[in-house]
């Protein structure tokens, strides 16, 4: 009886592994970390070498911790995995290099190269998404131009979770909510873009194939199933991008539904039938791992960050304090902060400690308190500090609306979430409900399990989601406080905007 799904996340830090039951519970987990390689300013890559054992380690220590567990209860093996890379492989599946992962910057020159081929706006209307060296298609031009010989050996340009599943299975397979991360997706055929591919001089030969992410797309080979510890022919399910994992995690499989991951990093996605075009390009869209269906979504860079840096840099005591009594440091700053009024008295805090993606696409921005007095306390600072992060969360939220999104409520993941106040200040702020999931960071991995599991029939369809992650806590929105955030809310975009000479004029004087 092929009771169990085995879903791996290939994250940043490492791979996790996960088995869940016909039931949808969750019976046990192993991670196993890797590192990243930064030789450069802007570069970053990681051995996929690394994944792979990760992920063997990491499914065999996972076997061990459940007694009695046999290799042929396994239903299926699935992914989640980071997303925006560039892996080149051969046609082995081996990797002929480093992968060159989601945080590298370094094809900003093709980028530019690409824009004066193909118009930015054309692409954001054929891919949903902007132009940028963040994503696969300019990385894979920095190949061409640096490392022609290596680009010329490449087999197939894929991503983490697809260089995984082409090592278990000899399939070179993405899925939309990955392909949609290249700049080469066209959303609305489901197809790769033939004009996008035309513009860059791209062997089309050297892209994978899409199926859809719950499709088996092959079965496991008796040499990899004897390092991974499974059994050969084990159904390998192609499963999604983490973000788009997320959402099916956090319960957001209908329109209507929206969610809110806090980690260092933020972003609000939904699902929805059609993508969502915004006309200034603030917002995104990727395709989904439920087929038929798309992910817009809009990510800020320093959220979680915001909060860790007023942590570290504004309650130093208050941090030593809670670590001697085993206590997030968090749970005592925000004793204190929910002692200031809404709208701190009277303080702007921009969340720009990074620059800033999604909404406001501008790396110069600097993050600032803004109305500062001799009469404000650490405790309004820290106040500030979450309701700017949320402030800039709601313009994102905006973007949607204006489009036409339904939203009736914000589920809420992460380890940011864990803060009721923080959950209060963000109803209040949104003006909807807030739902606080029971499962905050195990989202990614639960949303591939149920991919794996409805691909080969151990889940009905992507509504056992509800029983495995259900809603803790609904918090609120006052009216009382909501009306007030009403009238702060356009001081602080009038705010980022009086500062944008002031971000270029300090850019300006740092390159001197």
């Amino acid at each position: 009886m092929k009771n169990y799904v085995l879903a791996h996340d290939l994250g940043t830090t490492g791979n996790k592994a996960t088995l869940y039951d016909r039931d949808g519970a969750l019976i046990a987990s192993s991670f196993f970390a890797y590192g990243t390689c930064y030789d450069q300013v802007g570069w970053a890559e990681q051995n996929p070498q690394d994944w792979w054992q990760a992920v063997c380690d990491s499914t065999r220590a996972l076997l061990k911790s459940v007694p009695g567990l046999r290799a042929d209860e396994i239903g299926c093996i699935v992914f989640s995995g980071q997303m925006m890379g560039c892996v080149p492989l051969d046609k082995h599946a081996h990797p002929l290099r480093n992968a060159i992962i989601w945080a590298d910057q370094r094809a900003v020159e093709q980028e530019r190269w690409l824009a004066e081929r193909v118009a930015p706006e054309e692409v954001y209307r054929i891919t949903g998404h902007r132009l940028s060296a963040s994503y696969s298609l300019p990385k894979m031009l920095w190949l061409r131009d640096h490392q022609p010989d290596l680009y010329r050996q490449t087999y197939k340009f894929v991503h983490a979770k697809d260089a995984m599943v082409a090592r278990l299975t000899g399939r070179f397979v993405t899925e939309p909510s990955d392909g949609s991360s290249m700049n080469l997706y066209d959303l609305e055929q489901g197809a790769w873009s033939s004009r996008i591919i035309d513009a860059a001089n791209l062997n089309p030969d050297q892209l994978p194939d899409i199926a859809r992410s719950i499709d088996v797309v092959g079965e496991l080979l008796p040499d990899a199933a004897e390092e991974v510890g499974l059994k050969a022919g084990t159904p390998v399910v192609i499963g999604g991008g983490d973000g788009a994992c997320a959402a099916v995690g956090a319960g957001v499989v209908a329109e209507g539904a929206a969610y809110n991951y806090i980690g260092s990093s933020s972003w609000i996605a939904l699902t929805s039938a059609k993508p969502i075009y915004d006309p200034d390009q603030k917002t995104f869209t990727f395709g989904h791992i439920i087929p038929d269906r798309f992910m817009p979504t809009g990510t800020m860079q320093a959220a979680g960050a915001s909060y860790q840096w007023t942590r570290d840099n504004l309650a130093p005591m208050e941090a030593k304090a809670a670590e001697e009594l085993g206590i997030s440091a968090y749970e005592i700053i925000n004793l204190g902060a929910e002692k200031s009024p809404v709208g701190a008295n009277g303080l702007i805090y921009l969340p720009y400690l990074m620059g800033e993606r999604s909404p406001r696409w501008n790396p110069r921005a600097r993050g600032a308190f803004v109305g500062l007095t001799i009469r404000h306390t650490r405790r309004d600072m820290v106040r500030a500090v979450l309701e700017g992060i949320t402030f800039n969360l709601r313009v994102i939220l905006d973007c949607f609306r204006k489009q036409g999104a339904q939203i009736d409520a914000m589920r809420v993941i992460g380890g940011g979430a864990r803060g009721r106040f923080w959950n209060r200040i963000m109803a209040d702020i949104y003006g909807m409900p807030v739902h606080r999931m029971s499962i905050l960071e195990e989202a990614t991995s639960m949303g591939a399990a149920v991919a794996g599991g409805v691909g080969v029939g151990i889940y009905k369809d992507f509504s056992i989601i509800a029983q495995m992650n259900h809603i803790a806590e609904t918090i609120q929105p006052d009216p009382a406080a909501q009306a007030q955030y009403d009238r702060i809310y356009p001081i602080f975009e009038a705010t980022y905007t009086a500062l944008l000479p002031i971000y270029d004029q300090i850019a300006e004087l740092n390159a001197r």
